[in-house]
């Protein structure tokens, strides 16, 4: 396995690439100190992992990021975030650019389990049998082309504002329609109505609004019934508002999103449902993994992916601490009425938090029925 790290001492000390090429001959390491030099590297052979400081001397990590991925795509890209970052949750410029997200002072058996479970979801994605499975789809679901315009607008213009976004939704008018329509329920009114599309994206926010869109985009599958597609599109809703609760205000707009998204590999044909207690468990892919190759192919960030490939089993997920997937595995269990992994709440330390999250659920139950 070939690693690069890009950094300086400060950072990336050598003992910390000491530790990795002393595990043996599969691994071979190198260090620069830039991110030129990086790209130089990417650029004479392929790279398996690369690790990138906070700040280099030239560019950002979340650039230099971008053109690994334009250079070589199936490397594994983790950045890592300064101490001083309370949070420790990565900047909205760099979700999309990197795998995993590593706090600083790293530590190296921090460091292995991360490219080892990292290395683990490539495999799921890549599983040739998962991916026979998706190919005989004769027509997959098309990529959510309104919310994926939305991110790329907000990616690349921090100062995009309300009169901008309306714009954009007002392109397609049923999901304008819907967005409208939602905004004017309970669950979301103040109790003024709202009739113009630049108000209803002030009353929402961004980001409630982008869940909304990507909701309306998602379940508008015309192989649902009007039932099946209500049924499910509640049930996202709900994971979506209990995962954004569950987390950090830096890290809630992505667990909502990840929450919304965890079942959408029940709309693709010939895969199993894994919350129903009475499915036989064939060779057929489980929606959980299938959802996650889905969302593989369109290009969403991988934290969102790996949420929804472990939802039903966090403990899989490397991240220590509670984070996505854990927001996701609690929010989508109270959400369909499905068991909770207790040991591994207890294991990131939560377990006391989840009489708090039950309550909640049931408090959100009811609001989003209405909406």
């Amino acid at each position: 396995m070939r690693i690069l790290f890009v950094g300086d001492e400060a950072s990336l000390p050598s003992e910390l690439v000491d530790y990795l090429s002393d595990l043996g001959d599969d691994f071979q390491v190198q260090q620069v100190t830039d991110g030129n030099s990086a790209i130089a590297s990417a650029a004479q052979y392929p790279i398996d992992v690369v690790i990138v400081a906070p700040v280099l001397p030239d560019l950002t990590a979340a650039t230099l990021l971008g053109q690994i991925r334009t250079l070589r795509p199936e490397t594994i890209r983790i950045a890592l975030l300064a101490a001083d970052d309370g949070q420790r949750t990565p900047p909205t410029r760099i979700i999309g650019v990197a795998h995993r997200f590593l706090p600083l002072p790293l530590q190296p058996e921090v460091l292995l389990e991360a490219i080892t479970s990292l290395e683990e979801l490539r495999e799921l994605l890549d599983n040739p049998r998962l991916r026979s499975a998706i190919g005989r789809i004769e027509k997959l679901p098309s990529p959510p082309h309104l919310y994926l315009s939305l991110m790329h607008a907000l990616e690349e213009d921090e100062d995009t504002d309300a009169a901008d976004i309306a714009k954009l939704v007002a392109a397609d008018p049923a999901i304008a329609a819907k967005v409208l329509q939602l905004c004017n329920s309970a669950f979301f009114s103040g109790g003024r109505t709202i009739t113009d599309l630049r108000a209803a994206v002030t009353r929402l926010g961004v980001s409630t609004l982008r869940d909304l869109v990507l909701a309306s985009e998602v379940f508008s599958i015309p192989s649902l019934s009007v039932a099946e597609r209500n049924a499910m599109q509640r049930r996202a809703l709900l994971s979506s508002r209990l995962a954004a609760k569950f987390l950090p205000h830096a890290s809630a707009e992505l667990g909502a999103t990840a929450a919304l998204l965890s079942d959408i590999g029940l709309l693709l044909p010939g895969v199993r449902n894994e919350y129903d207690p009475d499915a036989v468990v064939d060779d057929r892919p489980g929606h959980t993994e299938a959802g996650a190759y889905l969302l593989g192919l369109w290009g969403l960030p991988m934290p969102i992916i790996e949420a929804v490939a472990f939802q039903r089993q966090p403990q899989r997920s490397s991240t220590r601490s509670f984070w996505v997937t854990g927001a996701v595995h609690v929010a989508t269990a109270l959400a369909a009425g499905a068991p909770i992994d207790e040991a591994y709440l207890q294991k990131v330390g939560v377990l006391s938090r989840l009489p708090t999250w039950r309550e909640q659920a049931e408090t959100l139950t009811g609001q989003v029925a209405e909406a």
